[in-house]
């Protein structure tokens, strides 16, 4: 049974729609799910046009809207709600439909708003006020794409009520623009992707420039593997400059060879026309990391998690040392699970803090665990938060 069926889920969206009219005062037209996601391998190709296989994951974003009647007093308000953090009843948030505009709403709010102004960009598109109320268990900041899980999560329901038949690759494209023009985040179209077009028990290979995608099996049952989770608790924003520094070192590098992006080098050597010491650096792992989610597919497909976990510690070793995003709380995560027998370990998502994943038989759960717990705390660190995490289906109606 996948996560989407569950009992624990069912109680969830029970219980938004207990908490949705106690505070709204009626009952929501639906819930919606959308899921976060662990990028497997291909991290920061997405903006370059490159290749990434991510997989949604058995935590999810729970969004339940009510569209206002036109008769209804201030029907063109939208009100937005988080259980997030609540003991009692939720703060509501307020914004008036005609005065959506980019970077001007701060905090969780922005991310359904920029959905809502992203449709209103279409041509024949205008949506008017909704209620919402978002309940969530992706980690915050922990690089589980828990803000694109709201984005697709409302995207999805407003899909659906408004009729409005966008296809997934319409979704993410335009939960993308939300992301980058409303709330001034530079990021790529992986995330949204994985969360919309995944399916249980399988990854999401995706090619960034066409957008063409298939179903990649994990075996990972067959294999008595799991994936596991070590949240360093080191938050990290896309919306802090790292990450917009990374995406111009590509395209100053794309520049330089002339290409409309990093996709098109195929080889190292190729990088030898970039005079930028650190744009040569920061292509390189853009370069090798494409070549590694090619190799991941293939080596998924036969079977062969050796392989795949020796690529997943390469793709670490990428990004501390040329694309620098890692932090010491990472590394060291990453470290203590190979130490204590992981199959292969890297950081996953957007870096300077988050997640790290490592490929471990199931029976090496618990000594996984410890050996990064130990380290964690030898080194002064924050005790991380570690679970596992199972390959689900993709966003839909709850």
């Amino acid at each position: 049974m996948n996560n989407s069926d569950s009992p624990e889920t069912a109680q969830r969206i029970a219980n938004l729609r207990q908490k949705f009219f106690k505070l709204y005062g009626h009952h929501p037209e639906g819930i919606w799910r959308a899921p976060g996601r662990v990028n497997l391998i291909g991290e920061h190709t997405d903006y370059n046009m490159g290749y990434v296989l991510p997989f949604a994951i058995d935590k999810n974003a729970l969004v339940a809207i009510r569209r206002k009647s036109q008769l209804e007093p201030e029907p063109n308000i939208l009100s937005f709600a988080s259980t997030y953090g609540q003991n009692t009843s939720p703060e509501v948030t307020s914004v008036p439909v005609d005065g959506l505009a980019p970077t001007s709403i701060s905090g969780w709010a922005a991310y359904p708003a920029a959905v809502v102004w992203a449709l209103n960009q279409l041509e024949d598109v205008e949506l008017a006020g909704f209620e919402l109320l978002v309940d969530s268990d992706v980690p915050v900041g922990s690089g589980l794409s828990s803000s694109h899980a709201l984005e697709v999560g409302t995207i999805v329901a407003l899909n659906d009520l408004y009729e409005l038949g966008l296809s997934l690759t319409q979704m993410a494209q335009l939960t993308q623009r939300a992301e980058n023009e409303f709330v001034g985040a530079p990021t790529g179209i992986m995330d949204q992707s994985a969360s919309l077009m995944s399916h249980a028990d399988h990854a999401l290979f995706l090619d960034c420039r066409s957008m063409d995608s298939r179903a990649v099996p994990l075996p990972l049952a067959q294999n008595d593997a799991v994936v596991l989770v070590i949240d360093t608790r080191v938050e990290h924003s896309h919306v802090d400059g790292g990450y917009a520094a990374r995406r111009r070192s590509c395209e100053e590098a794309a520049a330089a060879l002339q290409v409309s992006s990093l996709r098109e080098v195929g080889s190292v050597l190729e990088l030898e026309d970039v005079e930028d010491p650190l744009a040569r650096r920061r292509a390189k792992h853009i370069v090798t990391e494409n070549q590694r989610v090619l190799e991941t597919v293939a080596a998924l497909e036969a079977g062969d998690l050796e392989a795949v976990g020796k690529l997943l510690y390469q793709s670490h070793v990428s990004m501390r040392d040329d694309y620098e995003i890692s932090c010491e709380e990472l590394d060291a995560a990453v470290e203590a699970s190979l130490k204590a027998g992981a199959i292969g370990a890297r950081m996953t998502g957007g870096g300077f803090g988050g997640s790290s994943i490592a490929l471990i038989k199931r029976d090496h759960i618990a000594s996984v665990s410890q050996a990064v717990n130990d380290a964690f705390a030898k080194a002064g660190f924050e005790t991380p938060n570690i679970f596992t995490v199972i390959a689900d289906e993709g966003a839909g109606r709850a």
